[in-house]
Formats: C-alpha cells, structure tokens, sequence
C-alpha cells in the first residue's frame, strides 16, 4: 500500500523551516501540502522544496481534510501539521500501525508513555477539556479498547475508512468526529505514545472557547444522529 504524508499548514513559515529535514519524506510515498491561505512565505518555501502545493478555497481543518481524500494517491494517509507540536519521527510508527490491519492509528499525548504540552502547568484546561471529550466518546459508543486522545489531528488513516465514516464536520472538530464514527463503526484503531513539543512561532489557530462550544455541538450531533451518516 502506498502512504500519502498531509501536511496542513496555515501561516507556519517558522516552524516549516524548523522542523522540514526532519519530515521522513523517504519513508513516504507521496507529500503534499494543504495550504489555507498563507501569506508568510510558507507555500513559496514548499514550491522551492519540490512539495505539491494546495491552496484551499474555502477555508477550514475539515475541508484541508476532504482535499487530502480527493487529491491524495497513496492508500494510506497521514495528517501532519508541521507548527512543533508533533513529531515527525512518529510518521513511520502511524503508517507501520495501519500496515499491521488498522483502519485508524492516532499520535496519542495521553497514552502511557506519551506527553502533553500542558503537563507542567499548573492548571492544564485544554487537556482537561480534552480528556472530558474523550471520556464522554469512549462511554457513549466505544466497545473495544478505550482511545485516549480523540482529538489530536496527528493521525493516520486509510482511505476505505474515511470513506466509510463520511467524515462532513467543519475545522477543528473534524478529528473528533473521526474518533466518534470509528467508534461507531467498531472500526479498528490503535494508538501510539506521542511527545507533544511546544509550537514554534504564532499563536495556535484554535480558539478555545469557540472550538469548545463547536465540539460540543458536534457531541449532540452524533448523539442524535446514531449511525445514519
């Protein structure tokens, strides 16, 4: 089967130039870039790289991920944002995941043996609100083994799956529904420890109070809709 590496990007020339000779694009059979709109340099220091270039017309974390699915040849695919947070040496161990029969392998910071970036803070609320989010997936449709970070966009998966799971939410919720409908279609998922960094340059792209209130929407959703997707 052949790999697909998805980077999305959105204004991240800092972290591009940081962390770009440690992307294993060796290990992958294709790279592509899903870009929102940069004007900082980013997509120009791709072009100049020799890395596919995909300007989105409409905006979003959910559509770079529905663009991934239309434009990508590889069998399997795996999203990266190259902001610092993630690490590019997991790339091989998700592809090696779905190599061994999984449908879906997530770069988990709260496994045993993972770390989030907020575990020396004193009051870490984004972990926390993710780990609720989580729970609340894991009790309300999961029956095989608990996922720990539901959330977290390092992930990769395979085309078959994400078809099945038709896979429609807006920006940063996308990932979430991903977990849920897996769930919901008892699809196998593994999950590896990941080492979550600091971001590299700007500020985080997802507001806290509005992507809570958007997942929550998105929990109801799902609730409601069982498995009539």
């Amino acid at each position: 089967m052949k790999s697909t590496l998805a980077i999305l990007t959105l204004n991240e020339i800092e972290g591009v130039k940081a962390i770009y000779n440690k992307i294993p694009l060796a290990e992958i059979d294709e790279a592509l870039v899903v870009d929102g709109g940069s004007t900082d340099g980013t997509i120009e220091f791709f072009k100049k790289n020799g890395i596919k270039v995909i300007v989105q017309e409409v905006r979003g974390r959910g559509e770079a991920f529905r663009i991934v699915r239309r434009e990508a040849k590889g069998d399997y695919l795996i999203f990266f944002s190259p902001d610092g947070n993630e690490n590019p040496n997991d790339i091989p161990k998700l592809i090696s995941k779905l190599e061994e029969g999984y449908d879906m392998a997530i770069a988990s910071r709260f496994k045993k043996g993972g770390h989030n970036k907020e575990d020396e803070l004193i009051f870490p609320y984004r972990a926390w609100a993710n780990r609720v989010a989580t729970f609340l997936a894991n009790l309300l449709w999961n029956r095989n083994i608990y996922i720990t970070d539901t959330i977290n966009g390092f992930r990769a998966v395979t085309k078959q799956a994400f078809d099945k799971m038709k896979i429609n939410a807006p920006g940063f919720v996308i990932e979430y529904q991903m977990s849920i409908r897996a769930m919901k279609l008892s699809l196998k998922v593994a999950e590896i420890p990941t080492y979550e960094n600091n971001r590299i340059g700007g500020e985080s792209k997802a507001k806290p109070i509005p992507t809570g209130i958007l997942f929550l929407e998105f929990l109801f959703k799902e609730l409601f809709i069982g498995k009539n997707f």
